[in-house]
């Protein structure tokens, strides 16, 4: 299979492969590339770049290349508070565990490829999505 798939709070959905994803620097060159615009980044990459473009932006695709790397996280949070108010994608490898963190930060779905559905089943997914991440837990606690 090499189809990937999209896991939102909903399930399992495979994602479409019509979907184009500019890299940042292709924002100025070729405007008239993709519409609407979709743009992916890496982990190192710079939200303040796409300040100017967050407008006629509705997705962003950020990769995850490795299940202990969380700088997608912060990434994601960072565009929240510069007010993106689209479609936030976390992509790669991710396990359920990390769901609810990643929809605490502003990530709308997770994209992951097909042999870790396999491996890690919608039903986990769920499962993690019902679970409350480390930061509700965290401002619970300091609610107490």
């Amino acid at each position: 299979m090499s189809t990937a798939i999209l896991v939102t709070d909903a399930g399992f959905t495979p994602t479409d492969p019509a979907e184009h994803w500019l890299p940042p620097a292709d924002l100025d060159s070729s405007p008239e590339l993709c519409d609407p615009v979709r743009v992916v980044l890496t982990p190192e990459a710079d939200p303040d770049l796409l300040g100017p473009h967050l407008a006629r932006i509705v997705a962003i695709r950020i990769v995850f290349p490795a299940v202990a790397d969380g700088r997608g996280f912060t990434l994601a949070r960072r565009l929240r508070r510069m007010g993106f108010a689209g479609r936030l994608r976390a992509a790669g490898q991710l396990i359920p565990e990390q769901y609810p963190m990643a929809r605490a930060c502003g990530f709308d779905e997770v994209e992951i490829d097909a042999d870790r559905a396999l491996r890690q089943p919608e039903a986990d997914w769920q499962k993690a999505a019902g679970r409350q991440g480390y930061l509700a837990r965290l401002r619970r606690a300091s609610a107490a």
